[in-house]
């Protein structure tokens, strides 16, 4: 039997412009400000331009990410990745914005997609989305040891949905946690592993997992387990450093 040949490694090509957008309420969100402290130390370091919106509407979370695209299809400049944050209450697949309103994450999710965003097409796009999923809490369980292709001739295409990454702070139909002084599990950890590791950005998410399901917090005398949930069609290695 033949050795399997190693994996290739195609990176995606991360010289030319570097952006972010955050999109943040604060409304009764105590801690978030020690996010949003982290969240730009962070991009300082990763070399992007960071723009940050509080206290947003539902509506305004469409508006500001309609304009983030249409600033960078407006550039003369190539855009490498586009990174947006979104900070809020929320359920499965919506949240609400400063008014009370909800605004669907699809919707959001649409607007830099291959389609949409010529600026990012066949680059990569990473959102990550620190809210709730639903109201369940995860108390932990106890276990023993550790923790066919058709290749078409003519002009090459691209799948609407690939390239993308998104990271949520909580898997489906569980809460996210959130200190009133010193921010968020998720934010907090990813933004310490974002900034003191190098390497591809899901083998860094795999550290921020792990980080988050070896920790315990305390919520009401009860200790509680969290992790974040990574879905990915991202077609190359992505680095950030």
């Amino acid at each position: 039997m033949s050795n399997p040949q190693p994996l290739e490694e195609e990176v995606y090509d991360m010289s030319g412009a570097r952006l972010a957008l955050t999109l943040c309420v604060t409304k009764a969100r105590e801690g978030c400000e020690a996010d949003l402290d982290a969240l730009e130390r962070m991009f300082q370091q990763l070399g992007f331009e960071s723009t940050t919106k509080r206290d947003p509407t539902a509506q305004q979370f469409q508006e500001e990410l309609d304009k983030f695209q249409q600033d960078m299809d407006a550039r003369s400049d190539p855009v490498s990745c586009g990174i947006v944050v979104l900070m809020a209450h929320g359920l499965e697949g919506v949240l609400k914005g400063e008014d009370g309103e909800m605004v669907k994450l699809d919707d959001l999710f649409e607007v830099l997609n291959n389609k949409n965003c010529q600026a990012l097409r066949a680059k990569p796009k990473v959102y990550i989305v620190q809210a709730c999923r639903g109201e369940q809490r995860d108390a932990g369980e106890t276990v023993d040891g550790e923790i066919k292709m058709v290749v078409q001739d003519g002009h090459q295409t691209i799948p609407t949905y690939t390239d993308a990454l998104h990271v949520y702070s909580t898997v489906e139909g569980y809460i996210s946690y959130r200190h009133d002084k010193n921010g968020s599990f998720f934010i907090q950890t990813l933004v310490d592993v974002f900034t003191q590791r190098r390497g591809p950005i899901l083998e860094l998410l795999t550290e921020v997992t792990r980080r988050m399901a070896e920790g315990e917090l305390i919520q009401e005398g009860e200790a509680r387990k969290v992790n974040p949930e990574i879905l990915s069609t991202l077609r190359k290695r992505l680095y950030l450093q």
